[in-house]
This record gives C-alpha cells, sequence and structure tokens, in this order.
C-alpha cells in the first residue's frame, strides 16, 4: 500500500488545512487478468459540473504514454507538474493498486466524483473507465470498471 502525506501535491490539492477537517480515504483498483504489459492507471477527481480538481495518483512511469489516460489528460491539460510524489509503477493484470491519501472532509457528500483511466502499451485506451461519486453511502461498494479495471472500491477511515 502507497500512503500519501497531506504536503504531497495531490493531497495538498485536496486535504484540508488540518488532519480535523481531513480524512485517509483508500482506493483499491482490482485489475482484470487481461493478458497485457502492466496498465497505466490514473486517478482524479471532478466536481458535479465535471471540472477537473486534481489527480489522486498516476501509476506509471514513462511519461510519454501519459497521453493516452485521455480524459485525464483533456482535463487536467496534462499536468504533469502536478505528479511529482504521486507516481507510481505500472499496475500488472490481476494484481491490485492500493493507495492511501488524506481527503478533505468537504470532498465526501460534496458533488465530486473519482474517475480512473487505464491504458496498456499496444492494446486499448479507456478514458473514465470507472466513475464513481464520493459519497459515504458509495464507500466500500465495489464498481465494475469496462476494460481493465475488474473491481474499484474507496474506504473511508
Amino acid at each position: 500500500m502507497n500512503r500519501l502525506l497531506p504536503v504531497a501535491a495531490a493531497a495538498a490539492a485536496f486535504a484540508a488545512p488540518s488532519l480535523a477537517q481531513a480524512r485517509p480515504v483508500t482506493f483499491e483498483v482490482k485489475m482484470k487478468p487481461y493478458g497485457g504489459d502492466g496498465a497505466y492507471v490514473v486517478l482524479y477527481v471532478t466536481d458535479k459540473a465535471g471540472a477537473y480538481k486534481g489527480t489522486l495518483w498516476m501509476a506509471g512511469g514513462k511519461s510519454k504514454f501519459y497521453r493516452h489516460l485521455a480524459d485525464w489528460q483533456r482535463l487536467s491539460g496534462g499536468a504533469m507538474a502536478e505528479l511529482d510524489g504521486i507516481t507510481g509503477a505500472s499496475v500488472g493484470a490481476g494484481r491490485t493498486l492500493s493507495v492511501t491519501v488524506d481527503l478533505a472532509d468537504t470532498l465526501i457528500d460534496g458533488g465530486f466524483e473519482v474517475h480512473v483511466d487505464t491504458s496498456v502499451e499496444n492494446m486499448r485506451d479507456n478514458p473514465s473507465e470507472v466513475v464513481a461519486p464520493l459519497t459515504s453511502a458509495g464507500a466500500g461498494k465495489p464498481v465494475g470498471g469496462r476494460g481493465y479495471v475488474q473491481t474499484f472500491v474507496y474506504k473511508l477511515s
């Protein structure tokens, strides 16, 4: 499990000024056994109008492939400076990506959505493969993907 500190770029965009106003949220992306190279996976947040608010995590180390994460690329403008300290290795078929970040309480039940874009080299790209409302009621409930993601779930602490 990757534990991000509130001072990391993405967490800073979402974390409240004090820990009393933020909580750890764990995001898990379980990949299907799709039979290809490791997947590039990005988790990011949009508001109720669909406007990009920030990136939570980017899995995949070669920035030249980030353009294949099409919805993230379009909405964020490729926000490369925002990715410093919030990237990790690509996620293999059948594996699970687990990331914990401190999110501002106002994001929970505030009309925000978490998006998951995926891409695998020499295979299909899946923009907004998963879109899940960031709500107390949705916590712990798996959401299926429409491409490489078997299930996506988030847990509130």
